[in-house]
């Protein structure tokens, strides 16, 4: 059994978008108000997030979260990444954090964080990590655990989500291949992005997150990476087939 919870659901800008009269925006739905996009996983004792954003230390407060057993990537863009620095406390109590992400995005944060990633004259207080590399068809073992890594695109951008049991997330998705799509056979729960209800070259929109959904036909699929051009929470969710549901921050399930 998995413990799952929306620590942030919304897209690279949050909802509600600086300076923006978007009705949206203004809504007064808790629902509405969507931190940068990340989940927390959780079975015995570990916590494991995946994507540490802007918002990442907002969110470890709010989740009341007091250890940080790994840090998966899915790719290098900032709403995903930004937050790296603040696993700080977390470091302070246990030491090196591991993190796991493709070679490719490994190198983009250590270039942008570099006195994180440095092993010389390493400026006191600083964090440090524990790289772990992630290849694109091999299993990740961790605390008795099997990760699946899942590759797709974001429009150019390759994108690695992950399947933990019966579970999957897949954030950022425009286009999967078949064979990618059999490692996501016989789910519980998926999570997957769709950013707005109108088409984008970049992400999924409503339509063929729904579309991808029944292809793949989990029990039960939730909806993150929400732009407020989705609509309000409780409208759009009127709309949704049954066994699909739009998340919202700090929402909590479980999955077998």
């Amino acid at each position: 059994m998995l413990d799952i919870s929306f620590l942030g659901t919304g897209t690279s800008q949050g909802v509600p978008i600086i300076g923006s009269d978007h009705p949206v925006c203004l809504s007064s739905d808790k629902r509405d108000k969507r931190l940068r996009v990340s989940v927390l996983i959780q079975w015995e004792d570990f916590n494991i997030v995946i994507d540490c954003g802007p918002d990442f230390r907002q969110q470890m407060l709010l989740n009341n979260i007091k250890k940080l057993d790994a840090l998966f990537f899915t790719h290098e863009h900032a709403d995903h990444t930004a937050g790296l620095d603040d696993i700080r406390p977390f470091y302070f109590k246990q030491g090196d954090i591991p993190i796991y992400g493709t070679k490719r995005v490994i190198k983009d944060l250590s270039k942008r964080f570099s006195y994180i990633f440095s092993n010389k004259d390493k400026y006191p207080g600083a964090p440090s990590v524990k790289i772990n590399y992630i290849k694109p068809n091999e299993l990740i073992n961790l605390f008795s655990k099997k990760i699946i890594p899942i590759n797709f695109m974001h429009n150019s951008i390759p994108v690695t989500g992950y399947r933990i049991d019966d579970f999957a997330y897949l954030t950022d998705i425009k286009t999967i291949e078949e064979k990618e799509l059999k490692k996501l056979k016989n789910l519980d729960v998926l999570v997957i992005s769709s950013l707005r209800v109108k088409e984008h070259p970049n992400h999924m929109n409503l339509d063929e997150s729904i579309s991808l959904i029944k292809k793949i036909n989990p029990n039960k699929a939730y909806l993150t990476h929400i732009s407020h051009l989705m609509g309000f929470h409780e409208e759009v969710s009127k709309r949704l087939p049954q066994n699909i549901f739009l998340a919202y921050d700090s929402l909590k399930i479980k999955s077998i």
